[in-house]
């Protein structure tokens, strides 16, 4: 009898796998660092976005492009992950970590077709990531906390390249003050940073100098009347998530009505319940009142009347930070308000912004809250400021934090190449193959950086590597002069924790990637058929 074949998969369902499925997944993961690659550096260029709808983007921000660029295949997400990754713990270095995540995979593919097995590749660039955090801490500076001056340093170093450089010591100022506004130590003296706390408002008009610190909370929004005070001091801000207005009811009620005398008495009675609720408003003592929820139209008439500036539908995140600025708690229940629970603002003013009004609550008592009011000339001026602030903010707070630095312009890369192709002539086996490959693997950055800036990578590499064999480990590339120089004393420098979460990351993706060896694409949705496998959909062009 002929042998039947036996059918594991469903019907239309796509397997690929050994050498082909690691190198399409290779493919796929180069592909997108390429893509980000031509960005990376103070000379790198920007890409603009189109999405679906047509809005725009325009960003040199490694992380910004790959989440915008609506990535489909597998394994190239775990590049656009990586980039995630690098923003969420340290917000700068993006491109970095996603451009060493390819060049990873383009030295592995190397070894992959000399007869490396994966699993001993994978081995030795783990031995090359844990050496390379070893020789890292040799060429860290410390940096203390009350180093202003550092601190903008490692500002500017983030703001550079994207867009903003004529007004980097500005927005590097203002990144430094801010973050040190929400700095708080524990007993042990360690410094932790939430740059949540700080909150960033964007507003097209003006210019980017315009741009100024505000000590407490800016909220986007006006009043809700404007017989309403402008101007508040020594506010006693009241913040409330439930609305001054009447529930409805949860099950659906019927009212019949049958005579006008009735139509009015229903009328009064809703206005008198609703003068109670505003009464209880009153009652607190309160002048300043933030609203999550709304406010009926007759409610504004008698908070107006009270003389009560208040404001609906505020964002939970503003009250927030709100109740951290002003010490005020958010109140659910309009019977149980203490004393204790009104909040305290030197000063609350509604201003016009560029034809847009905004509410600056200022003056508080041991604020621990910071607000950023961005000017621009477009609004896409504006959102590019903004992404570089973030990055800014968070370095600064990362330094605080580790208080670590190390010098940018390749110069740790180059360092950290020739150190670990000393270190891979002492391992015996293969794993000192994957160890060179990691070794070079590095040399991206430099050489990257100086294409970026329209110079000869391998002059500049070959510059580089002499200046470090003769001890110099701060030695990088000045894009501006083309010149090999200490990078210290150009004020390039960066928190430690950008090129070692870069580097850890970048490394596990790598391997994650070449370890696998068998893709199954189900050509349904989760659920598969009698005998099939399950998994998610997936396009033909993947494979």
């Amino acid at each position: 009898m002929a042998a039947q074949p036996i059918f594991i998969l469903r019907e239309g369902s796509k397997r690929t796998h050994g050498s082909d499925a690691q190198h399409n997944n290779i493919m796929a993961a180069k592909a997108v660092a390429e893509a980000v690659r031509t960005t990376l550096g103070p000379k790198g260029m920007d890409k603009m976005l189109v999405d679906s709808m047509g809005d725009v983007v325009i960003t040199n921000d490694g992380a910004t492009i790959l989440k915008e660029m609506d990535i489909e295949h597998p394994g190239a997400k775990m590049i656009v992950e990586v980039a995630k990754t690098q923003d969420a713990e340290v917000g700068d270095g993006t491109t970095t970590a996603a451009v060493l995540a390819g060049e990873f995979l383009t030295k592995a593919e190397e070894l992959l077709e000399s007869g490396v097995h994966p699993t001993l590749i994978a081995s030795g660039y783990r031995l090359a990531a844990t050496q390379a955090a070893k020789i890292l801490d040799t060429v860290t500076i410390s940096a203390s906390p009350e180093d202003t001056e550092t601190l903008e340093k490692i500002a500017g170093t983030a703001i550079t390249g994207k867009g903003a450089e004529a007004h980097k010591a500005h927005l590097s100022r203002l990144a430094v003050h801010a973050v040190k506004s929400v700095v708080e130590k524990s007993e042990d003296g360690k410094i932790t940073v939430d740059i949540e706390d700080v909150k960033t408002e964007k507003r097209p008009g003006g210019s980017i100098k315009d741009s100024e610190i505000i000590e407490g909370v800016i909220v986007d929004k006006e009043r809700v009347h404007t017989a309403m005070p402008e101007v508040v001091k020594d506010a006693k801000v009241l913040l409330l998530s439930v609305p001054i207005e009447l529930k409805k009811t949860e099950t659906k009620a019927e009212i019949k009505i049958t005579t006008p005398d009735q139509m009015q008495l229903f009328l009064d009675q809703e206005e008198a319940m609703l003068k109670e609720i505003v009464d209880k408003v009153i009652r607190t003592g309160a002048n300043v009142v933030f609203c999550q929820k709304g406010i009926d139209d007759l409610a504004q008439y008698y908070l107006t009347k009270a003389g009560i500036f208040a404001m609906r539908r505020v964002k939970k995140s503003d009250m927030d930070k709100l109740s951290r600025a002003t010490g005020a708690r958010v109140i659910t229940n309009l019977d149980e308000i203490e004393e204790a629970d009104i909040g305290y603002a030197g000063l609350v003013e509604e201003k016009d912004v560029t034809g847009s009004r905004m509410t600056f609550v200022t003056g508080c008592k041991d604020s621990k809250t910071t607000s950023i009011l961005l000017r621009g000339g477009t609004e896409h001026v504006v959102d590019g400021l903004e992404r570089a602030l973030e990055d800014a903010l968070r370095v600064v707070g990362v330094a605080l934090e580790d208080q670590k630095i190390v010098v940018g312009g390749g110069s740790p890369e180059v360092e950290l190449a020739l150190r670990l192709k000393e270190y891979a002539a002492t391992l015996k086996g293969r794993e000192q193959l994957a160890v060179m490959k990691f070794a070079e693997s590095l040399e991206v950055i430099p050489q990257t950086l100086a294409e970026n800036a329209g110079l000869d990578p391998i002059d500049m590499l070959v510059e580089m590597r002499s200046q470090h064999e003769k001890g110099n480990k701060r030695a990088g590339l000045n894009v501006y002069t083309g010149k090999i120089e200490d990078m210290f004393e150009n004020n390039v420098v960066e928190p430690l924790r950008i090129k070692t979460q870069a580097i850890n990351a970048a490394t596990e993706a790598a391997i994650m990637i070449l370890r696998i060896d068998d893709v199954i694409a189900s050509s349904g949705g989760a659920r598969a058929g009698p005998g099939g496998m399950p998994g998610g959909e997936m396009p033909e062009d993947m494979m």
